[in-house]
């Protein structure tokens, strides 16, 4: 492989070295890509904290909500967009199963108690979607449940938005073998097995019931007012990159020009 000075300096670089050693054989190629992304990650993270200091200074409301079958890699999309932002300006909500009360409420309630204030961010690791695919191929839901659901969230998100809140919507897409693939990777590390539950065990036996309600999910949900953006997630990093690049699109920030202080 003949490199181009641009791509030796790239290698020689800290970032190129590291990935560059990190194979027992030397991989130039693979290095180089991994050296490129990570600097295109680390600028567009530096743009988030732009978009985050407009959000704060301009009082605006941010919704950004993942979807995606299990072990698409939603909390690790996350984890890059708000890996350089001010945490208290933000939130990361992945609400556990209802309890009994939230159970006797309207659908919606308890998501909409976890809306941004002014000035604030938050991201929804799975979110009141978990109606359109998760509860009714798991039963979780009764049908009668899920239909009341899918004629009212057109109308829920229509009032986030009308009150001045961007929201964005992220389905996260893998193929089927890159699941199992996954999985399999899980359950061989004891630092990631407690990612598995009951759910998971299923996914690959109910994928093409997961299929047909998330098809019906995108014919219903997909509106002008709050459309969903899907991402092939199959190769993770450059999924991640993606969503970066998306919401950065997505938002109509703008940045102050710091004033350089005399000497």
């Amino acid at each position: 492989m003949k490199l181009t000075q641009e791509e030796v300096e790239l290698l020689n670089s800290k970032i190129g070295m590291r990935y560059l050693l990190a194979d027992k054989k030397l991989q130039p190629e693979k290095a180089l890509k991994q050296t490129r992304q990570e600097l295109e990650l680390r600028a567009l993270q530096y743009q988030m904290i732009k978009l985050q200091e407009w959000v704060i200074r301009e009082r605006k409301k941010m919704v950004v909500l993942f979807e995606g079958r299990d072990a698409a890699g939603k909390g690790g999309a996350i984890r890059r967009l708000t890996a350089r932002i001010n945490p208290r300006h933000f939130r990361i909500v992945a609400l556990d199963k209802p309890s009994e009360d939230e159970r006797g409420q309207m659908y919606f309630q308890r998501y909409a108690v976890e809306l941004p204030n002014p000035g604030e961010i938050v991201f929804f690791d799975r979110s009141w979607y978990n109606r359109a695919v998760v509860e009714p191929v798991n039963d979780f839901c009764t049908q009668h449940e899920y239909r009341v659901f899918m004629g009212q969230v057109n109308e829920f998100e229509r009032m986030i938005v009308e009150s001045d809140t961007f929201l964005l919507k992220i389905y996260l897409s893998i193929s089927k073998e890159e699941q199992a693939r996954r999985f399999r990777e899980i359950k061989r590390s004891p630092l990631k097995r407690w990612k598995l539950t009951p759910v998971d065990a299923r996914a690959q036996e109910l994928w093409d019931v997961y299929t047909e309600y998330k098809d019906r999910m995108f014919d219903v949900t997909d509106t002008d007012i709050a459309p969903w953006k899907v991402i092939i997630a199959d190769k993770k990093s450059e999924a991640r990159l993606e969503v970066i690049r998306y919401v950065l699109d997505c938002i109509p920030y703008t940045t102050l020009k710091h004033e350089v202080p005399e000497e």
